[in-house]
């Protein structure tokens, strides 16, 4: 098992390499928005450093989102590009999740948190046993005021994490049993560990199979269904 993790939802770009025993090489580059000109060369930089060649990779991993939509899509195409190209399986793995593996074990429930902008947050609930990840909560996106009630409702000690946790810390912890820590964004060596346990349990997915998680509409999206015709 040689796993590529493409991590592209955030501001910057992270690509891991690595198997079951842990990561060989990673990498994260933070150069603005600038996905497309940065990827392909930091999979060949960890590509040197773990001494293997491309060929050798079993399966891709990639974030699907929620996150920054252009750094999405750069990050899919070319996780589909290399997974054709390679004849190999795609582990599709949500920032949520990703996010949550960086938390590691814990008795906790874990909520990872991504800030949405527009006065909205994505979110999930889930635990963390033995490094894999047990869904108590599809992601939904809404404001934070949401995100507070399904925290109440739900009554349990929590960890928060995310940039969306960070942000709105304040919000969060006023009227829960809930910490804020851990990872702020996704990481290139989180994702690689969700996609180990995903190739473990053959849970991956051939290539034409990934799609984006938005849970929202782009913008372009939104502008053009409510702009309205004038004669």
């Amino acid at each position: 098992m040689l796993i590529l993790a493409l991590e592209t939802a955030t501001e910057s770009v992270g690509v891991a390499i690595g198997t079951s025993d842990g990561p060989m090489a990673s990498v994260e580059v933070a150069r603005g928005r600038r996905h497309t000109e940065t990827l392909v060369p930091a999979v060949e930089f960890v590509c040197r450093q773990a001494d293997v060649a491309l060929a050798e990779v079993t399966s891709v991993a990639v974030d699907i989102g929620p996150g920054l939509f252009t750094g999405m899509r750069v990050g899919i195409a070319t996780a589909k590009a290399f997974a054709m190209a390679l004849d190999v399986p795609i582990a599709p793995v949500s920032s949520l999740d990703v996010l949550a593996c960086g938390v590691g074990d814990t008795d906790r429930v874990v909520v990872p948190v991504v800030d949405t902008r527009k006065g909205e947050v994505a979110w999930s609930m889930v635990r963390m046993v033995h490094g894999r990840i047990e869904q108590l909560m599809e992601p939904v996106i809404g404001p934070v005021e949401d995100l507070v009630a399904d925290m109440m409702a739900r009554d349990q000690p929590s960890v928060c994490v995310g940039d969306g946790a960070a942000r709105y810390r304040d919000e969060i912890t006023a009227g829960v049993n809930c910490e804020v820590a851990g990872p702020v964004h996704p990481s290139p060596v989180a994702l690689l560990a969700a996609a180990v346990a995903m190739a473990t349990d053959e849970a991956v997915c051939a290539p034409h199979l990934v799609e984006p998680m938005y849970l929202r509409a782009p913008d372009a999206t939104i502008n053009w269904a409510t702009r309205q015709v004038r004669p």
